[in-house]
């Protein structure tokens, strides 16, 4: 299918107001310190959910005291939760980049979201984020009662990185620790590998180029070495049995589209549900985009509805 006319739009009019005398990111030489200085999120299109609550915490994180963002679903609690995950290539973001996406997803849903800001490389290296995603997890779990909700219905998610660390989650809470329903994956990063045909049909993409992947995975792993682990790249891990069910979203024009499809055909050879969705025509990160790109509203509308089943 043709890139979808309503990104095209997005591309032309950005390209159209960027200054002759900006030079593209040089991903072989910026820091990460520089490009987080750099990096300017989507502007908001539609305006923002409005909910009952939403509450900034501080709790206990892996490397020290940790923000969390509580997003309440209209209605008598208490709620399952949602344990969000920002994405942004490991390096940047906020619960703030990811505020509409967790905002209607509460809502439509009928979940309690807590997006986790979780640590960021390359100042904290793998496995902060993991550990950091550990922590958040015990936290909602222990202090269900108190938040207002439901300790036995927990469900994971996030985007592209945050993808990772959600996946992560999933398959280690087999082992011990609270347990998780499900797992809501918006095209995650999930292999440190740039091989695959999406990696090259798509190497240029504006929105997600494969240079960018290569520079983020090196910010996030300092030693080469650490990506065979399957805390890492959770796409290589051989055991999936016993892994939560999944819903996983992927864009056709993007690098990442390859790996999230590879680990839904995985989870489902190990006898693990999963509902796996292709949006043709769409980017990486088109959820982002919401009021200016339909197929993000309709996307998210049909990831709630995935949640609201799955944590009923």
């Amino acid at each position: 299918m043709p890139l979808n006319a309503q990104i095209q739009a997005i591309i032309d009019a950005a390209g159209a107001a960027r200054p002759a005398d900006v030079a593209p990111i040089d991903f072989t030489t910026i820091s990460g310190a520089d490009f987080r200085a750099t990096f300017v999120p989507p502007a908001p299109s539609a305006a923002p959910v409005v909910l009952p609550r939403v509450e900034d915490l501080m709790i206990a994180g892996s490397r020290g005291p940790m923000a969390v963002r509580l997003y309440y679903p209209w209605g008598d609690g208490p709620f399952p939760i949602t344990l969000y995950f920002h994405g942004s290539a490991f390096v940047v973001g906020s619960p703030d980049l990811t505020d509409g996406i967790t905002r209607t997803l509460a809502r439509d849903a009928g979940t309690l979201v807590v997006s986790v800001d979780y640590s960021l490389a390359p100042e904290a290296p793998f496995p902060a984020a993991v550990d950091d995603a550990h922590a958040a997890l015990a936290w909602v779990h222990d202090q269900a009662g108190e938040i207002g909700g439901i300790a036995t219905r927990i469900a994971v998610a996030g985007d592209s990185a945050g993808g990772t660390i959600a996946a992560v989650l999933a398959q280690e809470s087999r082992h011990g620790g609270p347990p998780v329903r499900h797992q809501l994956l918006f095209y995650p990063v999930l292999d440190c590998a740039f091989d695959t045909p999406s990696y090259q049909a798509n190497a240029e993409d504006p929105f997600l180029s494969r240079n960018m992947m290569r520079w983020a995975w090196r910010q996030y792993l300092p030693d080469p070495g650490l990506a065979a682990q399957v805390r890492a790249s959770p796409l290589r891990q051989t055991d999936l049995a016993g892994v939560p069910p999944a819903t996983i979203f992927t864009a056709e024009y993007d690098v990442l589209r390859d790996e999230g499809e590879a680990y839904a055909a995985a989870l489902e050879k190990a006898g693990v549900a999963v509902t796996l969705k292709r949006w043709p025509g769409q980017v990486h990160a088109f959820l982002l985009m919401q009021g200016a790109v339909d197929d993000a509203d309709i996307a998210l509308g049909e990831a709630a509805a995935a949640l609201r089943r799955a944590l009923a």
